[in-house]
């Protein structure tokens, strides 16, 4: 039977991440359990801050609107998610844990006025060539009903589950460019500023280094969402927004993109021109 623990308010991020450092150098010493809590986190009737979204469609390139992007929704709800992950049952130590890909589906959309609820759940505990992948199943409601939804993939790279699983994958073919994002070393803390997600590994190269980096990685979430912010109006009010974080992107750095029409939707990649390698690919398709 599942659990429900409702939270008094969204917890801040930086309470989480120091929790989830300490569970993480508990676990090299002793294993932590390998199945899933049977819980749902719930935190209800919190609101939008306005000048935090005026901050997040100024960096992302969105227009100026009481809507709420998908993208910022994600920001909204992602501490609730983490919560549920610095559980000492939780199977995976969040520190070192990658987002490896993204879903959302919008329903309709949100706005500053939505007094909203948000839920979050683990799921699908599985195998991966490299490691073990989990699921964070996030939704957002308000009047009762859920408005958006989203599903976080990670990836604890080395942690293997019993079984094999057989993965492939179309190798990455760049396509015809359709332009370029030109990433200054001070965008993972700009982002940062915007979710709260003040993970080393974006803020600066000395921080970065400590966890096997050259310099500091531009957020995965920040590199889909400005693809989001590319489509533009096009993708609707309902949506299907999907992206998978294949190679991290170093900064200061260039990412060339393309942001094209495919089918009745669109899809998206971005990469590195001078290696061929993606960074990310992704689609944003209409919901009927």
């Amino acid at each position: 039977m599942t659990t429900t623990v409702v939270l008094p308010q969204v917890p801040a991020l930086g309470g989480l991440f120091a929790r989830g450092a300490g569970l993480s150098v508990a676990r090299r010493v002793r294993p932590g359990p390998t199945t899933l809590p049977d819980v749902d986190y719930v935190v209800r009737g919190t609101r939008p801050d306005a000048s935090l979204l005026t901050d997040y469609q100024h960096l992302l390139g969105e227009p100026a609107s009481d809507r709420l992007p998908a993208g910022f929704v994600h920001v909204l709800a992602f501490p609730v998610a983490t919560a549920l992950m610095v559980r000492s049952d939780f199977p995976l130590a969040l520190v070192g844990l990658v987002h490896v890909a993204n879903r959302v589906t919008q329903l309709r959309p949100l706005t500053l006025a939505d007094v909203l609820d948000v839920r979050a759940t683990a799921a699908d505990l599985r195998a991966h060539r490299s490691g073990t992948q989990v699921d964070l199943v996030t939704e957002v409601s308000t009047d009762g009903s859920v408005a958006w939804r989203g599903v976080s993939t990670y990836l604890a790279r080395g942690v293997f589950l019993a079984g094999s699983v057989d993965e492939s994958s179309e190798p990455f073919v760049p396509p015809t460019p359709t332009g370029r994002w030109r990433l200054g070393a001070d965008t993972g803390r700009r982002y940062a500023a915007v979710s709260g997600d003040r993970n080393p590994i974006h803020l600066t190269a000395l921080s970065a280094k400590a966890f096997g980096f050259p310099r500091a990685i531009a957020h995965g979430m920040y590199t889909a969402s400005r693809a989001l912010a590319d489509v533009g109006a096009a993708r609707g009010d309902a949506f299907d927004w999907s992206v998978e974080f294949v190679k991290p992107v170093l900064l200061p750095g260039t990412v060339t993109v393309r942001i094209a029409r495919d089918g009745e939707g669109f899809a998206f990649a971005g990469w590195d021109a001078r290696s061929g390698k993606p960074h990310l690919t992704g689609s944003v398709s209409p919901l009927a």
